[in-house]
């Protein structure tokens, strides 16, 4: 279907802006591995910051109508517009906002006009911060924008961002950048590697928890095995008392039985010389008796049936 040009629409309106230069993203693996350094390390900054918008390799067209003036960062920098996927990054779709800062990498293939022309286009559409790294020669440039310009920045190493807050370090062989917090921008194989550190770190630190658990669980387990072992050895020396007090009730009850067997059989020889007595007394008497009866003159059969004795008895004690 042919569009038409209404009144509300004008020429600029169906401008077709490509998604793409023709050029690759880098010209050699160096360049590539910088440009994924840098942008990497920014996505992770701002991660958890859903209004800022990063970028590599992406066609930058800041003017509507004009298809042709256009610029692909290595990495850049949006605050102010949300994350999500684009083919380019169409300024006047985005509320107007420029980047605000870009990183540019050198390669062979780059021109010196080339790189001007570059830092020409950010200074004339609004970019604050522009920084521009050569790999071979581990050279780091800077611009600022100071009023309307940008304008180098004299003393790059060891410098700090304003807007992003990353520090920037030449050793004598590389480049290192700083997040805000101190850590160190890492390549994906450093990642990587702390990630797998992190994994192994976090693997010890649960057998060390579950170690301390098992030796907890053993712990509890042990104390309640002494306890039982207590409990038990307290119920032994609890039976042992009760038995000790059921053999002393015993011998006591015994010892009573013997007192009072003792008691019955000294009452019962008591009792046995007491009859003995009383029979000594009553023979006495009734020797007394016999005696005085026939000395009465009465004869031995009357004294016996008297004194209830037989006639020999009353013989006996007469001639005795």
């Amino acid at each position: 279907m042919v569009r038409q040009i209404t009144q509300q629409h004008t020429a600029d309106d169906f401008v077709i802006y490509p998604e793409s230069d023709g050029k690759p993203m880098a010209d050699n693996t160096i360049q590539f591995r910088w440009i994924v350094y840098i942008k990497e390390n920014l996505e992770i900054m701002y991660a958890a910051n859903p209004d800022v918008f990063i970028a590599g390799d992406l066609l930058w067209y800041p003017i509507k109508g004009s298809d042709q003036k256009r610029c692909a960062p290595d990495a850049m920098v949006v605050f102010g517009r949300p994350k999500g996927d684009r083919g380019s990054y169409l300024q006047w779709e985005e509320e107007n906002i420029p980047p605000q800062v870009v990183f540019e990498i050198l390669s062979p293939g780059n021109t010196r006009q080339e790189m001007e022309n570059k830092l020409e286009f950010y200074d004339n559409n609004g970019v604050e911060e522009y920084y521009f790294y050569d790999p071979y020669k581990n050279d780091l440039q800077g611009w600022l924008r100071s009023n309307k310009d940008l304008t180098t920045i004299q003393n790059i190493n060891g410098w700090v961002s304003p807007r992003l807050g990353i520090t920037f370090r030449l050793t004598g062989s590389t480049l290192e950048i700083y997040r805000p917090d101190g850590r160190k921008f890492l390549t994906s194989v450093e990642l990587e590697e702390r990630a797998e550190l992190e994994r192994q770190r976090a693997d010890a630190e649960k057998l060390r928890a579950d170690t301390e658990q098992q030796r907890a669980e053993d712990e509890q387990k042990r104390a309640e095995a002494e306890k039982l072992r207590a409990d038990t050895e307290q119920q032994r020396a609890e039976d042992e008392q009760k038995r000790a007090e059921a053999e002393k009730l015993r011998a006591d009850t015994e010892q009573q039985r013997a007192e009072a067997e003792k008691q019955r059989a000294e009452a019962e020889k008591q009792r046995a010389d007491n009859e003995q007595q009383r029979a000594e007394v009553e023979r006495q008497i009734r020797l007394n008796a016999v005696t005085r009866l026939l000395a009465v003159g009465l004869s031995v059969e009357i004294v016996a049936q008297t004194l209830e004795l037989t006639v020999e008895e009353v013989e006996k004690i007469r001639c005795s």
